[in-house]
């Protein structure tokens, strides 16, 4: 899809569509307006009528017959004045997108909502537009066949910009495009059937990944994890017959400054091992790669920009499963760090993976760690789908990460990691156990990962309950959500410009 921005009102835009905001009981005024008084006052006279509401996320299009260039305008909610933010516009856009193309609409242009806080800056609402178009487009049909598929959006273009500004929201446009695209690649990776999607095609997808866009890949094999000493990785996968993988990409942006290492947990299907899940939601087990498919997905969007900032991602990527071979509860594993785990129970094997991650990337010199994981189902109780659950042992990085995620569009909440959550991971047997029973679970699960970080600057993200979509909404379609990526991306772009 082609970005562009553009002086254009909405009486000039020549295309098949522009979209329009409206708000929930208000005047109509700015590009709205100009829609109603083209038309004659239709868009008024529906709201009136209560056809149009003005809820968040509610479209309504209207053909123009020729009282505009454009073939129709598709009139979005934003909901309560005193409500309209970023994400809210996000997800409207999302919507517009995805009616207008599912209509046979190729070339679509917005123009800005003009009731957002004064405080946000043209390029985040421009940025806010396109992530959102991009989210609102991804169809998660990689396993159909095409026919009969509708068209593709050819072009957005966003209208109505001073013509000083179209510099910076032309930049801001074509940065959010990558994000946008790398959202959608993670979620194709995650959409992926997991007879596909093993810890050898990972690795392969990634190797691709690298050589596309100039970045150093290395894939460790499991008889060099085991001469390396990384017993917590091997372990989760010696129940299947596919082998685990540690994957590294680095991105060399700059020589001197801070060292980033992304993790992602890269489970490509979790059974539970032995302590096996109820079979409910089993086929959804598939996206426990969901954390290493938002990192792969920041890391291409990173090197795409050519971010001046040195990054390193880490796959650790296996396939838990039972089997005659495979780790039980009981067993005492040897992690990279030396440390001992006992297992308690066999799902709970992210944090094994991440163990020996996290301590391997230390080898490589990072000073900055972030990992994403759909680490625990507690985050789900405690956070629902709404928000990620966000640890650390840095006050700095932490609001670092808080931060790229308000501004991508991915909300998140800080959790404590007391000392007397801690004593909940004491073991008679091993220097740890690896769960530490239902109470705080998000929470003992982040103190597990702690113990692996030592003096390293840390920052952990739980996706659990953010990288899913369980049903169809009108921003997005049911699937994975690319939770995490667009926040990683921002985050890189913050710690380049120093800003963090």
């Amino acid at each position: 899809m082609e970005m562009a921005v553009s002086a254009e009102s909405v009486g000039q835009y020549q295309g098949d569509a522009v979209v329009v905001e409206v708000v929930h009981k208000a005047l109509l005024s700015g590009p709205a307006g100009e829609a109603n008084a083209a038309l004659g006052g239709l868009i008024a006279q529906l709201m009136d009528a209560g056809e149009i509401r003005g809820k968040a996320g509610e479209v309504t299009i209207l053909h123009t017959q020729g009282r505009l260039p454009a073939a129709r305008v598709a009139v979005v909610g934003l909901g309560e004045s005193s409500q309209v933010d970023l994400f809210v516009v996000r997800r409207a856009m999302g919507a517009a997108v995805r009616q207008l193309r599912d209509r046979g609409c190729h070339r679509v242009a917005t123009t800005l909502a003009q009731d957002l806080p004064v405080a946000v800056r043209l390029e985040a609402a421009v940025s806010a537009v396109v992530e959102g178009a991009y989210v609102g487009l991804y169809r998660g049909e990689e396993c159909k066949s095409e026919t009969g598929r509708p068209e593709e959006l050819d072009e957005l273009r966003i209208i109505g910009l001073p013509e000083a500004d179209l510099e910076a929201a032309g930049e801001a446009a074509n940065a959010a495009r990558v994000a946008g695209e790398a959202t959608n690649y993670a979620r194709r990776l995650v959409n992926l059937p997991p007879s596909e999607v093993t810890p050898a095609w990972l690795a392969r997808e990634a190797t691709e990944v690298a050589a596309q866009t100039g970045m150093q890949v290395r894939v460790l094999e499991p008889e060099e994890l085991r001469e390396l000493g990384m017993g917590a990785l091997l372990a989760v996968g010696k129940g299947s017959d596919n082998a685990s993988r540690l994957i590294v990409l680095r991105h060399q942006g700059r020589s001197n400054g801070p060292r980033l290492a992304l993790l992602g947990k890269g489970v490509t299907f979790d059974s539970g091992g032995l302590s096996i899940k109820q079979p409910t939601d089993l086929h959804l087990m598939k996206d426990d790669m969901a954390g290493a498919a938002a990192v792969l997905a920041a890391m291409r969007g990173i090197a795409q920009r050519r971010l001046a900032l040195d990054v390193t991602a880490l796959l650790p990527a296996a396939e838990n499963m039972p089997s005659g071979g495979a780790y039980r509860p009981g067993d005492v594993v040897r992690s990279l760090s030396g440390k001992t785990i006992e297992i308690i129970s066999t799902d709970a094997e992210g944090r094994l993976l991440l163990a020996d991650a996290l301590t391997y990337a230390r080898q490589l010199g990072a000073t900055h760690l972030v990992d994403v994981a759909t680490l625990t189902g507690a985050c789900i109780i405690a956070l629902g789908h709404v928000a990620a659950g966000v640890m650390g042992t840095d006050n700095a990085l932490v609001e670092a990460v808080l931060d790229a995620g308000e501004a991508a569009g991915e909300r998140m909440w800080r959790l404590p990691l007391f000392p007397e959550y801690r004593k909940l991971l004491d073991s008679k047997v091993a220097d740890l156990k690896n769960v530490g029973g239902r109470p705080a679970g998000t929470i003992t699960g982040g103190w597990f990962l702690r113990e692996f970080v030592g003096e390293t600057s840390w920052a952990h993200v739980d996706i659990a309950g953010t990288a899913h979509a369980d049903r169809d909404e009108p921003h997005q379609v049911e699937g994975g959500t690319g939770a995490g990526t667009r926040m990683l991306i921002a985050l890189a772009e913050r710690m380049a410009g120093g800003t963090t």
